[in-house]
């Protein structure tokens, strides 16, 4: 096991910890990073799937008292009842998708030139949706409706294309269907459990012929890079959405994607 290697997967777990949870595709840079840094990792996509499981993780710790209170007070408590409703009819479209679309996802739309374009292209929509923001008329997650979660359920769908990012995708569409800052944002992270641990045991099924002990280094190396970034940003950018907004990741994103794409063409 080289230390080259390792050092690659400590660096995508973090960068994968640190961009799940913010507007700017962990996927997307995942694809992009890989191929700069010319990564050789485990076959299939069983390194992805550990530092996507890692990430998922750490935000079940972060809001474990939440999620075991919800547990608990589903059967006889209605504000638990239409939260869990609420979370799982946001994630029905990604999930009926998801499963529809899989193959077509992974082998067509897994691609740098995809990741380049539509990162440029949501940095864009970021900006604007900043500049003609409505006034938010939803303040708590437990008070939305099912229809709301529903329909921003629905927005998070765009995010099946590599590099247009599942949380900016939840958080904008809210953000327009009138959802305060942090109320969308907190929402994009109770949306991402069921959605990503959906996506990670569907790829470990279908990478099921890849799992050996022979990784186990690298995979744990990811594993734990992207727990611990992951549990050091959610916070962080729960604080830093309330007072900046997100018009910092759509400039990011214009930067990264605009960078990227130079280098293809430069690459030919």
């Amino acid at each position: 096991m080289d230390s080259q290697t390792l050092l690659g997967a400590l660096f995508l777990g973090v960068v994968e910890g640190l961009t799940e949870f913010v507007p700017v595709s962990s996927t997307g840079h995942l694809i992009l990073l890989v191929d700069l840094l010319g990564f050789d990792g485990p076959p299939g996509r069983t390194f992805e799937i550990a530092v996507q499981f890692g990430a998922i993780l750490a935000i079940c710790w972060i809001y474990r008292a939440k999620l075991f209170g919800v547990a608990l007070g589903v059967i006889s408590e209605p504000a638990d009842r239409r939260f869990a409703l609420n979370v799982a009819l946001a994630f029905l479209p990604a999930m009926v998708l998801g499963f529809t679309l899989h193959g077509f996802i992974k082998n067509v739309l897994f691609d740098p030139w995809v990741v380049s374009i539509a990162l440029i292209a949501g940095g864009v929509a970021i900006l604007w949706i900043e500049r003609n923001l409505p006034v938010p008329v939803h303040r708590e997650i437990d008070a939305m409706t099912p229809w709301l979660a529903f329909k921003i359920g629905c927005c998070q769908v765009l995010a099946m294309i590599p590099g247009v990012s599942r949380s900016g995708a939840t958080i904008m569409g809210a953000l327009l269907m009138r959802v305060e800052r942090k109320t969308a944002t907190e929402f994009s992270f109770f949306l991402a459990i069921p959605t990503m641990l959906g996506a990670t045991v569907y790829d470990l099924y279908k990478n099921r012929a890849n799992l050996t002990l022979d990784d186990i280094h690298i995979i744990g190396v990811g594993f734990a890079a992207a727990f611990v970034a992951a549990m050091l940003v959610v916070r962080w950018v729960v604080k830093f959405v309330q007072t900046h907004g997100f018009a910092p990741f759509g400039w990011y994103r214009i930067a990264i994607g605009g960078g990227m794409l130079a280098l293809l063409i430069w690459r030919g």
